[in-house]
């Protein structure tokens, strides 16, 4: 028997742990990577270094592929119609894909599908910017200018960069400097950051993973609690299967998140979109029958799903940064002594402050024994907690 082989674009940590997950099942991946010393490229066997952004290069390296996936959004989206024309199977496909490469067409889709968005538009200059805050300003405050309000650049943004917080005027000239399309968002009032995570296959087989709270320090993950501690069963449900809508909608196939803003009168709101595996899945590692790594190899190859169900009543990731303390590897014996049931995961990046370097996950029935010990473990493996 010949097993597939599937083609991954992007060497980060995402194709690392998918390579992990589908290593049980005989798959064989070959990764086109930047450099030999990308997360993923020290683990799987076959690696061709070259550019994801030259269309010879990612012709060449889909030959003998059965199927093209991606660990990141960035790979042009004529690029993948020509893999397309030439017959190599693309998933999720550039009419899918590009909805998470531009958030412009994100939002221009889901206003037309009915999907729950913060207000939003296009601007061109910050004059435009102060015009789009005045059309939110209070009713009957005529002091509020309508600001503040948020800023995108439509391609290219990821863990807060290419995101500004613009209090006045005066804050809205820096995004227009990189001479790119600018999306301008209402400042949204909500409780918390949750987490839709989907995925689904060509035959159009799906399954929703529970909705995660996501926490942020400085516009990076900082930790996921799985499932979303407090929420409303009928709001969560609205979630899931406002996933699984866009899912479909779009004809994502694959891993899709859906990040999303739980408002203070009740509301979700969907922020972003990513089609791939996400931080805000990492739990599921540990913490679901199927992880969300797993699932894309079987989406991706048109194999059924496995269950998405949790194996714990509580499952916590945190994410590991990097500090000013290079050396994590002494720190395995402290974690994994005070913890035997800890899960680690590291991505064999260099160690570089405020860069993710792993992950850890915790599971079991107390959620505040369950993020204490994720939270710990973090902490020491940075440095920033040294007992």
């Amino acid at each position: 028997m010949t097993f597939p082989v599937v083609g991954m674009v992007g060497g980060g940590q995402l194709a690392r742990m998918t390579h992990e997950a589908g290593i049980p099942l005989g798959i064989k991946f070959k990764l086109l990577s930047d450099t030999p010393q990308d997360s993923a490229a020290q683990v799987v066997s076959d690696v061709v270094i070259g550019d994801y952004r030259d269309l010879d290069t990612l012709r060449d390296f889909a030959r003998g592929c059965d199927v093209i996936t991606f660990d990141h959004e960035h790979v042009p989206t004529e690029h993948l119609r020509a893999l397309e024309a030439d017959g190599i199977p693309v998933r999720p496909g550039p009419e899918a894909l590009v909805h998470a490469q531009d958030k412009g067409v994100m939002r221009a889709k889901l206003t037309q599908i009915g999907a729950p968005c913060p207000r939003h538009r296009l601007v061109k200059d910050p004059a435009d910017v102060a015009a789009f805050a005045a059309e939110g300003a209070t009713d009957g405050n005529s002091a509020s200018d309508g600001f503040p309000v948020i800023l995108k650049t439509v391609r290219g943004g990821y863990d807060g960069k290419g995101v500004w917080f613009v209090r006045s005027l005066d804050d809205a000239a820096e995004p227009f400097k990189a001479g790119v399309p600018v999306l301008a968002e209402e400042k949204v009032d909500f409780v918390r950051e949750l987490a839709a995570n989907v995925v689904r296959s060509p035959h159009g087989q799906a399954v929703a993973y529970p909705v995660v709270e996501s926490q942020q320090v400085d516009g990076v993950c900082d930790t996921v609690i799985a499932p979303a501690p407090g929420l409303d069963e009928n709001l969560a449900l609205r979630a899931e299967q406002l996933a699984l809508g866009i899912a479909k909608e779009l004809g994502v196939v694959g891993h899709l998140a859906v990040e999303l803003f739980e408002t203070r009168d009740g509301r979700i709101l969907v922020n972003e979109l990513a089609m791939r595996p996400h931080n805000s899945g990492h739990w599921t590692q540990d913490g679901a029958v199927t992880s969300q790594f797993a699932n894309h190899v079987r989406a991706v190859l048109d194999l059924p799903l496995g269950d998405p169900r949790p194996r714990a009543p509580w499952t916590v990731m945190c994410n590991v940064l990097g500090g000013d303390y290079p050396d994590m590897y002494s720190a395995y014996l402290h974690c994994m002594a005070r913890d035997p049931k800890l899960k680690i995961h590291m991505y064999g990046k260099d160690v570089k402050p405020g860069r993710k370097v792993g992950h850890v996950n915790t599971y079991g029935d107390d959620l505040d024994d369950v993020l204490e010990r994720a939270r710990h473990a973090a902490g020491y493996l940075r440095g920033t907690i040294t007992e």
